[in-house]
């Protein structure tokens, strides 16, 4: 029969393809027709639309760029924070120029460069660095200059006496201090100018002198280096003594008459 029939018109569905008959007297011609939603689909984006790239990128170029300003008389970090809509307000612009400001934040003089939207440079420690140094070396230098106070002893029989312990310990020489007065007091008394001009090495023109009572050869055998040649000298004929009886006792401790 002749094509009498109603067309419908066809409906818009998303990117989907139809086929339309069109009538020609005797027989249908099927064309295909592509859907209004392909057609709008497949339409370049329209004008004012961001792409995500471009989206992705806006935060980045919103970002502003630090500036150097220049305070001003009447200016604070409040209103300075507030003029260039500062993220964080006055602290964040403390913050940043701290080296620069000082330990105050409310005190800022006209003239001074302060950055902001970025944090400002730490100042270098390097000037600091060379005080310290030199502080380091004049300590070193005082601690060199004083010298160790030299050892005293008393002028008396307890100092003669525990100086020539001391000398008698960096010879290796053994004896104590009980050891050493016990023989003096047997000796001499105490006096180191006493001599014994009666015995036999008086006699034979050697007496025995000073606190322990010693004739010449032998203190001169036994002298120790470091101290006195002269065999009157109490430190010098304590430590000679010391030593000859070290030789022939073992000790002046091991001494309890003549010797």
């Amino acid at each position: 029969m002749p094509g009498k029939g109603k067309h419908r018109r066809p409906k818009n569905t998303r990117l989907t393809r139809g086929f339309v008959a069109v009538g020609t007297g005797g027989a249908a011609l099927a064309l295909p027709v592509l859907g209004a939603a392909t057609a709008s689909a497949a339409a370049p984006a329209a004008a004012g639309t961001v792409a995500p790239q471009a989206v992705a990128a806006a935060p980045a170029a919103a970002q502003k760029a630090a500036v150097t300003y220049s305070v001003k008389a009447g200016d604070s970090l409040v209103k300075i924070a507030e003029k260039h809509s500062l993220a964080g307000g006055w602290k964040k612009l403390y913050q940043d120029n701290k080296t620069i400001i000082g330990d105050d934040p409310s005190l800022i003089r006209p003239g001074l460069k302060l950055s902001v939207g970025a944090a400002a440079k730490k100042a270098a420690p390097a000037r600091k660095a060379a005080p310290a140094r030199a502080d380091r070396s004049a300590r070193t230098t005082t601690l060199k200059a004083v010298a160790p106070k030299a050892k005293t002893y008393a002028n008396n029989l307890d100092g003669w006496i525990r100086e020539s312990l001391d000398v008698m310990a960096k010879h290796g020489i053994p004896g104590t201090y009980n050891g050493i007065y016990r023989n003096v007091m047997r000796e001499s008394s105490g006096n180191p100018l006493a001599i014994n001009n009666w015995d036999s090495n008086a006699a034979a023109g050697i007496p025995s002198k000073g606190l322990l009572q010693v004739i010449d050869p032998t203190f001169r055998a036994y002298h120790v280096p470091g101290t006195s040649t002269d065999s009157y000298d109490p430190v010098a004929n304590i430590t000679a003594a010391c030593n000859y009886a070290a030789a022939r006792y073992g000790s002046i401790d091991n001494v309890f008459g003549a010797y």
